[in-house]
């Protein structure tokens, strides 16, 4: 007998362009989101606007006076604005889940969400979704991370021969995907990659094997160049973030692999990381092909946003 689904949300912190802010949220309102919780890291009356008129849509604009309501000065770190707004949502959102999602990342179930999260156990506290990586110049082609096993390295290092040996999966975002939480918890706090019981201690989290994450981290050389600073220093390369190997078999973090690049190759350099990470090199296409790591995965972007922001654009 299938479950009854159940209805679940959404919550992001974003500092993105109106029509990237519509697309994400249409695309899920489109999934069957029942409530988004949207909040502008900076004043974007546009998007505010066309958010607000939507009856499942909850916005929010980080001002001043958000972060009073909060009784918090304004983070200086992304990371903790987020973290405190996903947890400022869990606990006013009125559905059974929620996931903190970023606005390039697409959630991709292969059946109804609320059908998938009404059939797990009542144990299951958080549900995990694994990501995928958008290719560059491919439009709704994506790779999956070389699974796990005792020959990853060296299959990473066979698809990806002069940067994989310093990528976990081959992947130059996350790995660790995210979590759809489950709601109502005493003192919860919803993190970036985890949710947090009370305890402090992490909410093991069910793996949605039938679930992607699509992870349009860098779709193209121009986007990645325009977002590539501010992760080197601030963002999801930034200096602190472990390496994707241990360092006693020679493992480098991002920051210090880029950094490397840049500094002993300049910008070809950078352009050959990315050519071979993003798949934009013919070889490394191929055997994504042959290993079966290819997904195709049409978001339809246009045509939701235009579905449920008919006044945009």
């Amino acid at each position: 007998m299938t479950a009854e689904p159940v209805k679940w949300g959404i919550v992001s912190t974003i500092k993105a362009d109106t029509r990237a802010i519509l697309d994400f949220a249409a695309y899920h309102l489109d999934l069957g989101a029942h409530r988004l919780h949207i909040y502008l890291d900076e004043p974007n009356p546009e998007a505010y606007a066309h958010l607000k008129q939507h009856p499942k849509v909850r916005v929010t604009t980080c001002d001043a006076s958000h972060w009073k309501r909060l009784k918090k000065h304004r983070p200086v770190k992304h990371q903790v604005r987020q973290t405190l707004n996903a947890t400022h949502a869990y606990e006013r959102i009125q559905t059974e889940w929620i996931a903190h999602i970023d606005v390039d990342e697409f959630l991709w179930p292969s059946c109804d969400l609320g059908q998938m999260l009404a059939a797990l156990p009542q144990g299951v506290l958080s549900a995990r979704v694994r990501p995928l990586e958008a290719l560059a110049g491919r439009e709704d082609e994506f790779k999956a991370m070389v699974p796990k096993g005792p020959e990853r390295e060296a299959e990473v290092r066979a698809v990806y021969p002069a940067f994989g040996g310093f990528l976990k999966g081959g992947f130059l975002s996350h790995t660790a995907g995210k979590v759809i939480a489950r709601t109502g918890l005493p003192n919860a706090e919803l993190r970036i990659h985890n949710l947090f019981q009370e305890s402090g201690t992490v909410a093991e989290s069910h793996e949605l094997v039938r679930a992607d994450l699509c992870h349009c981290h860098a779709a193209s050389w121009e986007h990645w160049q325009s977002v590539y600073r501010y992760r080197l220093e601030r963002g999801s390369y930034r200096p602190e973030l472990g390496p994707g190997y241990a360092r006693i078999i020679g493992g480098l973090n991002t920051h210090e692999l880029l950094s490397l690049i840049e500094e002993e190759h300049g910008e070809n350099g950078l352009r050959s990381f990315f050519d071979e990470i993003s798949a934009k090199d013919p070889a490394v296409y191929r055997r994504l092909q042959e290993r079966g790591l290819l997904r195709n995965r049409p978001l339809g972007l246009e045509e939701k946003r235009q579905k449920h922001f008919p006044g945009f654009g």
